[in-house]
């Protein structure tokens, strides 16, 4: 297994739920950081589509980013095969995932497109530097602050499948959290704003689907504290796309933009960027500025006309297909996702009242209207409310940046509380059915509490010792809860990371210290007696 202080280049992914894009830097020339912008026949763009299209069977990748969505509709009636899209959506916990073809796992997709985007990585650094790629570079991924130990763990093993790893276990591959990223991007630009040593400050990070929140302390050094736990939720960009479909189908029918997608999703596409370049990026939220829009949807989508029925269709022909968007139509498209931006905020500014800075990264963050919104909402709260330039870019830097000085994080906030499965006697009180025959009970034992504030690097140790003398092994699974007053392991807020046990010696000293090192974002648990130990265990873990 390589060892990441042996990389010479730093790249840093971000792998997006509408978007991804990369940036790489040397570490000699650490402030030149490059992000990649040719995109295949697209240049000049900093991201490209996390968007792949497949043969017949599903099996095999024809195309990629761009190329796999849909150019102007050609009026013709065939069908059109449907793009696999938005499947980094199905690595978090929302009850409605975006549908899939049948039987199609999402875990290929995910391989597939880091494999696509594998090849452009590799291609970009050779042409670069004469290094070997799998030793000698260190990849730097990004996550969403809600994804958890599992999706990490999915992500590591899409990554090593693509080709992008020599060992699945590797430590050429690091996780870092968007915001977190962000925050590590934006923090000099803070400096240069007079922010003090020990000020905090909120990052806002609103993607296409995801939007993640975090707030910092600046530390002496260039460093960074989180003091919150990260919070977040699905209200990015690509949902004021959802309300836009959800408009059209109010003129034309749910039934006819259901088939559309299922048919012609192309044409579909096609016409939800004509919006998204029209309208959508143009919106300020100021009604003196905007101009009535006519979508001439026979145009944008011709074969709409083949799956409108009844009284949508005799409407739309009255009007010969065309329809405006007044500033009432786009402002309902936008406010229920801002709405729960700015609760997320609030949230964030309840577990910190003094706050002093808020940034906004991300491609969503470019709306003029959110940023209208934000600013209305908070700037009585907040003194500096800033938009850093190329916002979209902030996380791939930022990600290139904490590879190249991982110290710049000195401390994360537990977002699990973390304990043990222990035996004890049953007391008064204990719940009766769990009461063992051996008058014992098993209950959660508590290692390290959700919400603290956890240096990179630090030890919780504990010592445990068996409860009877026959016994020979020692049981110290791992295991994660949301919830402050878990006394079980089995609630069904717990959930086990890993299984493992002790052999205890006949004789002599029989207690056995359990240890865990948090580190940047991986846990290495440790328990050991004096006479025997078992091997370290490591997970990936969203701290």
């Amino acid at each position: 297994m390589s060892k990441s202080n042996d990389y010479r280049v730093v790249i840093g992914i971000d792998f997006g739920t509408t978007y991804s894009g990369f940036a790489y830097a040397h570490k000699k020339n650490p402030s030149d950081i490059t992000v990649h912008i040719d995109w295949q026949e697209y240049t000049g763009r900093f991201k490209t589509p996390t968007a792949l299209s497949y043969d017949v069977e599903y099996q095999n990748v024809q195309s990629w980013g761009f190329p796999a969505l849909a150019k102007r509709p050609k009026r013709k009636k065939e069908s059109e095969r449907k793009p696999v899209e938005l499947f980094k959506l199905h690595l978090g916990k929302m009850k409605d995932k975006p549908a899939l073809p049948e039987g199609f796992d999402y875990k290929k997709a995910i391989t597939d497109y880091f494999r696509e985007l594998g090849k452009v990585i590799k291609k970009s650094i050779a042409e670069k530097w004469d290094i070997n790629f799998f030793t000698q570079t260190l990849i730097v991924l990004t996550i969403p602050a809600e994804f958890d130990d599992k999706a990490m763990t999915i992500m590591r093993e899409c990554v090593y499948s693509a080709g992008l790893l020599k060992d699945r276990y590797s430590r050429n591959l690091k996780f870092t959290t968007e915001p977190e990223a962000a925050a590590v991007h934006c923090m000099k630009s803070l400096i240069e704003h007079n922010l003090p040593i020990g000020a905090s400050f909120m990052v806002v990070d609103c993607g296409g689907g995801t939007v993640d929140l975090t707030t910092r302390q600046l530390l002496d050094g260039e460093r960074l504290s989180e003091i919150t736990v990260r919070n977040g939720d699905y209200c990015g960009g690509s949902y004021v796309d959802q309300e836009f479909l959800r408009f059209l189908e109010r003129r034309v029918g749910s039934n006819a933009i259901k088939l559309v997608k299922e048919n012609h999703y192309g044409q579909l596409q096609f016409m939800v960027q004509e919006f998204v370049r029209m309208v959508k990026m143009k919106f300020t939220g100021d009604p003196s500025g905007f101009e009535d829009t006519d979508l001439e949807l026979d145009e944008m989508c011709p074969i709409l006309k083949q799956y409108c029925r009844g009284d949508y269709l005799s409407h739309m022909e009255d009007v010969d297909w065309n329809v405006k968007l007044r500033f009432k139509d786009v402002r309902a498209m936008f406010d229920p996702i801002i709405d729960k931006i700015l609760r997320l905020i609030h949230e964030q500014l309840r577990m910190n009242k003094n706050c002093s800075a808020l940034i906004l990264v991300g491609g969503f963050s470019e709306s003029k209207y959110l940023q209208s919104r934000i600013k209305k909402e908070f700037s009585s709260k907040v003194k500096l409310i800033s938009i850093p330039p190329q916002p979209v870019t902030s996380i791939i830097k930022g990600a290139v940046q904490y590879g190249l000085r991982e110290e710049v994080v000195f401390s994360r906030v537990l977002k699990w509380t973390y304990g043990t499965d222990i035996t004890r006697r049953w007391r008064q009180g204990d719940p009766l059915n769990r009461r063992r025959p051996d008058d014992r009970i098993v209950v959660f034992e508590k290692l390290a509490e959700r919400g603290k504030q956890m240096p990179v690097d630090a030890k919780v140790t504990r010592t445990f010792h068996p409860f009877h003398r026959q016994q020979v092994k020692m049981g110290l699974d791992l295991f994660v809860t949301t919830q402050e007053n878990t006394k079980f392991c089995d609630e069904p807020s717990s959930k086990l990371l890993g299984k493992f046990s002790v052999d205890l010696p006949p004789n002599g000293d029989r207690s056995v210290l359990y240890e865990m090192v948090f580190g940047a974002v991986e846990i290495e648990v440790n328990a050991r007696n004096s006479n025997r130990e078992f091997d370290p265990q490591r997970y990936d873990l969203d701290l």
